[in-house]
């Protein structure tokens, strides 16, 4: 198969979605999976199977004779470019993001830096620090209140609001708990917005603006994944045309500029109408409560064929 072929494939395909995984999101991609697995067979693909991902799933993958792979997997090993090598190996094609893109975009620190040749894409003032460095120093020319956040994390694991330095600490080594480098952005006092980015026939395209309201301080993981936790406004009602615009643009070209391809979910803080760039993720949640299906849903896609627009573009990231 040349390279960025489309994949021809029918409903007696063997198609294999890869959910559960190694992570701390292992669950949510459970529910991302079994989701996706109800969809396929609704759609007709009668040798669709849910596989939950282990250390053996190369060995899986053959034993099974898998010929495409919907990748549901989140956070480490699943969205980091790992399970995407192993499936490079063995030559199966798979919907989402490709290697290199995948290992960026998992990495907040190295996001940061890629789209830091875009200067119009506007990013948080942050610091980036590595176990064993004094964080009260790389800190000191940072406003209060700030976030810290493991650097290659997703659902808002190991997050912290820190209020005054006198936190600082404990919240820092709350995020060494996941990974050895831990960003440290100013904490913008505005509103969470994200935007789904999607490709179809090789048309890239951004979805409606999905506003967040949690009921919590911020978004944490207890506002992302429980129901009544946070109010959900699509399209946002809270910012102006020109800023939707600008927010589209921004997701696009960040999606472009980072490599990815198929899908991807852009988030962002907005404060007095201005958008500030949070993070690229390459494996948006398809729960009943994630942003991509409600996103997708605003502008006329079912849940059912935003996963076959996914599905149609296995093998684009090659």
């Amino acid at each position: 198969m040349e390279r960025n072929e489309k994949i021809k494939f029918d409903y007696n395909t063997i198609i294999g979605v890869l959910c559960g995984g190694l992570s701390s999101e292992r669950e949510v991609s459970l529910r991302s999976g079994k989701n996706v697995l109800n969809a396929l067979q609704r759609l007709g693909y009668k040798n669709a199977e849910l596989i939950n991902v282990d250390k053996d799933i190369a060995q899986v993958l053959i034993d099974k004779k898998i010929e495409v792979a919907y990748n549901a997997l989140h956070g480490k090993y699943g969205e980091d470019g790992c399970i995407q090598g192993i499936l490079e190996i063995l030559k199966i094609p798979y919907t989402g993001c490709g290697v290199m893109s995948s290992a960026i975009c998992m990495n907040k620190e190295y996001t940061k830096r890629i789209l830091s040749t875009c200067k119009d894409i506007p990013l948080i003032k942050s610091v980036f620090v590595h176990k064993g460095e004094d964080v009260n120093k790389a800190c000191e020319k940072l406003k209060y209140p700030i976030i810290t956040k493991p650097v290659c994390e997703g659902s808002s694991f190991g997050m912290t609001k820190v209020n005054s330095p006198n936190e600082l600490e404990n919240a820092y080594k709350e995020a060494l708990k996941y990974n050895d480098d831990v960003l440290i952005e100013e904490f913008i006092n505005g509103f969470f917005v994200t935007v789904g980015v999607l490709e179809d026939e090789c048309r890239v395209f951004a979805t409606e603006i999905l506003e967040i309201r949690p009921k919590n301080e911020w978004y944490d993981y207890e506002a992302k994944y429980t129901k009544g936790m946070s109010d959900f406004i699509v399209p946002s009602t809270s910012i102006s045309k020109k800023t939707t615009e600008n927010i589209k643009d921004i997701a696009i070209k960040a999606h472009k500029t980072a490599g990815c391809r198929g899908l991807s979910r852009i988030d962002f803080m907005v404060m007095n109408d201005e958008p500030y760039f949070l993070e690229i993720n390459t494996s948006p949640g398809m729960t009943d409560t994630s942003d991509l299906p409600a996103q997708a849903l605003a502008m006329g896609i079912s849940y059912d064929n935003l996963v076959l627009m996914i599905l149609n573009n296995a093998g684009l990231n090659r």
